[in-house]
């Protein structure tokens, strides 16, 4: 059959979409894993960081933030393995009615083949071919004949290709199909075991939500003393860097009251390096999950009050090292009664502060490299915790780390 001038591009159109869909269809299967992956690598850390140590006794509060932490990965990862199941599905569906459409086409195609192989059984011999071209009334159809010929042959070898081939591309689609149903079912195994397991801590969170609930009072105290204690930090920290601001100003003799850093050639280059790197830094500690993110968040004891996180905290391992994201200077080096000490680097107009350590390694206006080590982070002897509070300052105004910090 042959096919008219606007029949052939919509056949072409068609395959063209066929194949794009087919390719986003694969694109959108390796992101769904590749998260996955990522989601199940998140969990295997925090149940090595956050829930390994079952002798520490950790407070109701801070059993409820990890378990809180624990039932949203693991909901995400449930959400992430059921999409990959659906979509696992579809492609099974697809697959399935192309092997069928393929089936009856060969099924036609060996029909066919089949009536040509007879037909051409019948007049294979020498004899009637040259007969058949002795025939011809003339020259123009002799040649007319020998060409018909010529292309018979052709297309049954043509025929007999297109047998092949689509015998081949239907074992294919078999061996895939098979491969799909395997990794779905292990999908639907993996969420079943998961979901199992959320039952048990979401069981387990509401035992401790009614112990919190049962004497609220008693931990709203707690709560707001954490508050207090890390608001004492905090005000030292926001006011050695307005020093620190002050300080580059008046020696550039400038207004002390900006807000700006003044800045030297050399201190504008290495914060356009910093700014460059926005989203590529690495993590201030090698191993660690975040806990508590950037910005207001409603409180885990009470959903009506707003928790205002100046930076991220992220939970490591005992004796993790901290490390600088970036090459810079230490600006300032904070210890002050009953807190663990704060260091602050500057790169440029721009600053990075690490707090909650228990070792310093580095002294004020010492210079530091991308991922030297400059202290060690604290861990609380009694729950076992090792957490740093990790923050970004764009000259006093506050950043997001997470868009800064690769993958945080």
């Amino acid at each position: 059959m042959r096919l008219t001038k606007p029949t052939y591009l919509l056949f072409i159109i068609c395959v063209f979409l066929g194949t794009t869909f087919s390719q986003a269809q694969s694109d959108k299967q390796r992101q769904l894993e590749a998260r996955r992956q990522q989601l199940k690598k998140e969990m295997e850390q925090l149940n090595s960081l956050l829930f390994a140590n079952k002798k520490k006794e950790k407070n109701v509060i801070t059993l409820v933030e990890d378990l809180n932490y624990k039932v949203s990965v693991r909901k995400n990862l449930i959400k992430v393995t059921n999409d990959q199941a659906n979509l696992l599905t579809r492609d099974i569906n697809a697959n399935q009615k192309e092997i069928s459409e393929l089936r009856d086409q060969l099924e036609e195609l060996k029909k066919q083949y089949a009536a040509m192989i007879v037909k051409s059984y019948k007049s294979k011999s020498q004899l009637s071919r040259v007969m058949f071209l002795m025939s011809s009334s003339n020259f123009k159809q002799a040649y007319k004949r020998l060409q018909y010929i010529k292309q018979y042959t052709d297309y049954q070898k043509q025929q007999g290709e297109e047998i092949k081939a689509k015998t081949l591309k239907l074992q294919e689609l078999n061996t895939q199909l098979l491969k799909q149903k395997e990794e779905k079912q292990k999908l639907v195994e993996e969420n079943r075991i998961a979901k199992k397991e959320l039952e048990a801590e979401l069981k387990e969170h509401e035992v401790l939500m009614a112990s919190i609930r049962s004497n609220m009072s008693k931990y709203n105290a707690e709560l707001k003393q954490k508050q207090k204690e890390s608001d004492r930090i905090d005000k030292e920290i926001d006011r050695l860097i307005k020093e620190a601001i002050a300080a580059s100003n008046k020696k550039a003799g400038k207004s002390t009251s900006s807000s700006s850093f003044a800045l030297t050639p050399e201190a504008k280059a290495l914060a356009a390096s910093f700014q460059a790197n926005k989203g590529k830094l690495p993590w201030p500690v090698e191993r660690g999950i975040v806990k508590m993110r950037f910005g207001k968040q409603p409180s885990i004891i009470d959903k009506t009050v707003a928790v205002n996180s100046k930076g991220v905290m992220i939970a490591t391992e005992k004796g993790a090292k901290v490390r600088a994201v970036f090459e810079g200077e230490v600006s300032q080096i904070i210890v002050i009664p009953n807190a663990n000490p704060v260091v602050i680097l500057r790169h440029g107009n721009y600053m990075t502060v690490y707090k909650n350590l228990s070792k310093i390694y580095v002294n004020k206006g010492d210079k530091v490299s991308t991922k030297q080590d400059i202290g060690e982070v604290f861990t609380n002897k009694t729950t076992g915790e090792t957490l740093l509070y990790f923050r970004v300052y764009k000259d006093s105004k506050l950043e997001n780390p997470a868009y800064w910090i690769n993958k945080l």
